[in-house]
């Protein structure tokens, strides 16, 4: 429970004052305790915020579980069959945890920037989900090879942008039409011209 409590403190500050502004001291009594109870649980504040990409993970069935390459399978599945239907319903799928992922998106961002020892996890979970997309497209044997891994850090960068910065109201464009035009783009970059519409 101090656990939860500490990480839950840690993620309002972190979005409020920002990570780099952001004291061990800050999260401890935010969460209603010591310094030194918060050392009981994490042993940085870097360690804090490797929590947090954990929960990130969580939530999008990221977790290195047995449960992960089946989640992750979805989006491989999604482009190897390189359909409309198939890419726009897993881009519509992933949209509507956008407003939960957000917030950790954007304190685990800004806090690799801030701390090398957090980057290369970043950088990792943006290559995994990469990897997922290039694995799609080798399954389908679709595009010359040398092409696929740069078509998938295209596809995901779009992703990534628009689940970062698009909320309702926003952009003058509605969820409905923006994965419309998303799921556009990914047909664009993953499937083949002449693939069926359904």
């Amino acid at each position: 429970m101090t656990r939860k409590i500490l990480v839950s403190a840690a993620m309002e500050l972190f979005q409020s004052k920002g990570y780099a502004a952001t004291t061990v001291n800050d999260i401890a009594a935010a969460a209603g305790t010591t310094r030194v109870t918060f050392y009981a649980y994490f042993s940085s504040r870097s360690d804090l915020a490797r929590a947090l990409i954990g929960e990130l993970n969580d939530i999008l069935g990221r977790s290195p579980s047995p449960e992960h390459r089946s989640t992750a399978g979805h989006l491989v599945r999604a482009v190897r069959e390189g359909t409309r239907t198939s890419l726009g319903q897993w881009l519509r799928e992933r949209s509507e945890q956008w407003d939960t992922i957000r917030p950790y998106m954007n304190v685990t961002i800004e806090a690799s920037t801030v701390d090398p020892e957090l980057r290369g996890l970043v950088e990792e979970w943006f290559e995994e989900v990469t990897a997922d997309i290039e694995q799609g497209l080798d399954e389908a044997g679709r595009f010359e090879p040398k092409t696929r891994h740069t078509r998938a850090v295209l596809a995901f960068a779009q992703l990534h942008e628009v689940g970062q910065h698009w909320r309702e109201g926003r952009w003058q464009i509605d969820r409905d039409t923006l994965i419309e035009l998303l799921t556009d783009s990914w047909l664009s970059l993953l499937a083949d011209r002449d693939a069926p519409v359904s």
